[in-house]
């Protein structure tokens, strides 16, 4: 939009290099008339200015405006699955972190850590061939970070009690082992202290993230058995969920302003553009969902989209949507809107 105005504002300013006389008060109305044309059309574009010049000027802007709108769509969508694959290293550099410890754990001398150092996790995740892969393509390890590792093996782990407690017993068991690695990783790596705050400070995702790379973590580590692990994916299908998530993606930002309108009626008189950011946001996604997605039932949808607002809308948001999305559905369903295909999916429930 900025970029827009400013064509406009250029448009419209005196030519410093013209030997004619420039008459700065035309230019000014001008320019008032054509950011005024300007907005009009952004919210009708059937709406038509007086001045050719004029016109001409603002539908260059728009021009413009929609080019660079594309650009920035095609950027976020590119943006989406490169942040899915971030997850997914993430999760290793979580795991090579316990062992990163482990092994600083090993150079000390002043005390015994073999209870940490023989630990069969951190055995079975060192003789863990795909994890190995996945932190050499991610660049995810934690090589050339040693003085981080060493800082925190010493003022986070060895005061921690349960890492004491740990490392004093004898011959601790697997269920000891697997105690103390969940409490490694849920509270003395993602629980608060200066580790999570690093993390945070990495990643601006960080508050969304870490709760993904927990579950992932967690799951892990109950998988262990026979001296072997199984690593979490963040996708099972990373071909199929690309395509969903780009077709989701333009679906929702090129959805038809009858949708839009549809929301609105059905808003208790208030414009869509009242409504706040996410709570529209949410409804549109879902929108899109039921129309465009025919494998997936509706109840579903709405399903999961109540839990996103449950996780980043309002408190009352739930209830809110819960009741449009409801509405809608139906008043689609009865247009023909929704189609859905698939046994079990012809009452679209």
């Amino acid at each position: 939009m900025l970029v827009a105005r400013d064509l406009i504002e250029e448009w419209f300013s005196p030519n410093l290099n013209s030997m004619e006389v420039q008459d700065k008060d035309l230019l000014r109305s001008q320019k008032k008339l054509a950011l005024q044309l300007f907005e009009k059309k952004m919210s009708d574009a059937n709406a038509v200015g007086e001045d050719p010049m004029i016109s001409k000027a603002v539908d260059e802007a728009i021009k413009l405006y929609k080019k660079s709108l594309k650009k920035d769509q095609v950027s976020l969508s590119k943006n989406i699955l490169l942040e899915m694959e971030k997850l997914s290293a993430l999760y290793h550099s979580i795991i090579a972190l316990m062992v990163a410890l482990a092994d600083q754990a090993a150079t000390e001398k002043r005390a015994d850590h073999k209870n940490f150092i023989q630990h069969r996790w951190i055995k079975a995740w060192k003789q863990n061939d795909d994890l190995q892969k996945s932190l050499a393509k991610e660049n995810s390890g934690w090589q050339g970070r040693t003085d981080k590792i060493r800082g925190w093996f010493r003022d986070v782990l060895k005061e921690d009690t349960g890492y004491q407690k740990f490392i004093g017993a004898d011959h601790p068991d697997e269920e000891m082992e697997k105690t103390f690695i969940k409490h490694l990783s849920r509270k003395i790596i993602l629980g608060k202290g200066v580790i999570n705050d690093y993390f945070e400070d990495q990643n601006l995702q960080w508050a969304e993230d870490k709760d993904i790379v927990k579950s992932m973590v967690d799951k892990t580590i109950k998988s262990y058995a026979d001296g072997k692990m199984i690593l979490q994916k963040v996708s099972l299908n990373w071909d199929d969920d690309c395509s969903f998530i780009e077709q989701l993606f333009n679906q929702v930002i090129d959805l038809d302003p009858h949708y839009k309108e549809l929301i609105a009626k059905n808003t208790r008189n208030w414009e869509v553009d009242r409504l706040p950011l996410t709570d529209r946001v949410i409804l549109e996604m879902a929108i899109s969902e039921m129309v465009y997605f025919p494998n997936i039932p509706v109840k579903v949808t709405i399903n999961e989209y109540l839990e996103l607002s449950k996780e980043y809308s309002t408190p009352k948001s739930r209830q809110f949507i819960n009741g449009i999305l409801d509405v809608i559905s139906k008043t689609m369903k009865e247009s023909g809107e929704i189609k859905k295909s698939g046994r079990g999916l012809l009452d679209n429930k």
